[in-house]
């Protein structure tokens, strides 16, 4: 399907046209016309199907039609900066040749930056794009009217839960009307996000795509080795690579900073990335890594979906996604724009489980390459989930009789 064929007003067709956008993706052609028909839509689709145009669109076609000058019309939440700022640039062309407004409200240590979102709160901007804790932050100081807000739009919300943001979410939708519309956009449908759909929404239309497996273009491996080896294994694979961009993920902030720690006492070109950062520092490594001013990134997985890198040859996985769709997500980083890219995983002894289902999830076999000289593997466990996924429905079972 075109975008021409959904009914656009005219001056938003223009600007998608301009941006030069002509067929729709498959979560924007099956969200689109919900949304406009004023249904509550919870979309389930990867980064990078075009989730923000699904939803962008469809508000920005509504709030041409009718809006309220004076006051907020649409809330945005972002799980980061980052996607929030994303998102922003995306508002930014959309809406260039129409009226409608819009402010990004976010952390960060500048205060001129503050008033700038506190002017454009108290103003009345028609679109709010918003991380949780400031958007809270602006709301306890009394100069922000929610109340006649028309759409909630919760992105990556997944990822919300995941860093904590559930009852920050409740207290911004108590804080709403009641008869608003609803949309919910995330990667994955845990049970965590059909409670909060049941809770913040009326009657949800839900669409899901299959998650895509990883890209043919990336050359995907695995070390199996002791948690003591990583890092020796991070300096042997890292000593040829300083032309190269390079993207390590790790499980925590404390990993992050350790390993960035110990690459830079090796000489390496390494900057870390996670939410202890202020926002000017993160877009600084951001830009830098984009430039090719720091060779090595290391990030928890803050920066795993909607940031979009250009040129990163390679990703390893220091720990283990802790979920598949996390796996999926990671490697994603490499291989863009029809490159070639390599994805390599460090497997340690307790993450060797949740390997073998990813493994399961993408339908492959991940290669393992033999470790350097001088060190040795663990023996690798063979699983039988299927085996094990059977045993925990018999117990939910039994527990459910009782």
């Amino acid at each position: 399907m075109k975008f021409s064929d959904l009914n656009l007003e005219e001056d938003l067709l223009q600007a998608v046209e301009t941006m030069q956008y002509d067929e729709c993706t498959p979560i924007q052609e099956k969200t689109i016309p919900i949304i406009m028909s004023g249904k509550d839509v919870i979309g389930i689709a990867q980064t990078g199907t075009g989730k923000t145009a699904a939803y962008l669109l469809p508000i920005l076609n509504m709030l041409c039609k009718e809006h309220d000058e004076e006051h907020i019309n649409c809330i945005i939440m972002s799980p980061t900066r980052e996607l929030a700022q994303q998102i922003d640039r995306q508002l930014e062309g959309f809406s260039y040749f129409i009226p409608v407004s819009g402010v990004s409200v976010y952390g960060g240590n500048d205060g001129i930056l503050f008033e700038q979102q506190k002017k454009g709160l108290t103003l009345g901007a028609d679109i709010v794009i918003a991380t949780p804790g400031r958007l809270i932050s602006h709301l306890k100081m009394d100069y922000v009217d929610l109340s006649h807000v028309s759409y909630f739009i919760i992105d990556e919300a997944d990822k919300m839960l995941d860093m904590g943001f559930y009852d920050d979410i409740m207290f911004i939708a108590s804080k709403l009307p009641k008869d608003r519309q609803t949309i919910m956009f995330s990667a994955t449908m845990p049970e965590r996000i059909d409670l909060l759909a049941k809770k913040i929404m009326n009657a949800p239309e839900e669409v899901r795509l299959e998650v895509s497996k990883p890209a043919e273009k990336i050359v995907q491996a695995a070390y199996v080795c002791y948690d003591g080896q990583k890092t020796e294994l991070l300096k042997y694979l890292l000593k040829d690579e300083t032309e190269q961009r390079t993207i390590i993920f790790a499980a925590s902030k404390a990993s992050v900073k350790d390993i960035t720690r110990q690459l830079k006492k090796n000489g390496m070109n390494a900057a870390e990335i996670h939410s202890d950062l202020e926002q000017s520092e993160r877009t600084n490594v951001l830009t830098d890594f984009k430039n090719a001013k720091i060779g090595i990134l290391v990030a928890t997985n803050i920066i795993s979906r909607g940031i979009d890198i250009d040129d990163v040859k390679t990703v390893i996985n220091y720990d283990v996604p802790k979920e598949c769709e996390d796996y999926i997500h990671r490697i994603g980083r490499t291989a863009r724009a029809n490159n070639d890219g390599l994805a390599i995983t460090l497997v340690n002894e307790k993450d060797q489980m949740q390997f073998a289902r990813i493994e399961k999830f993408i339908g492959k076999k991940i290669y393992r390459i033999p470790l350097p000289d001088g060190m040795e593997a663990p023996v690798e466990k063979v699983f039988d989930l299927d085996r094990k996924r059977q045993a925990r429905k018999r117990r939910a079972f039994s527990k459910k009789k009782k």
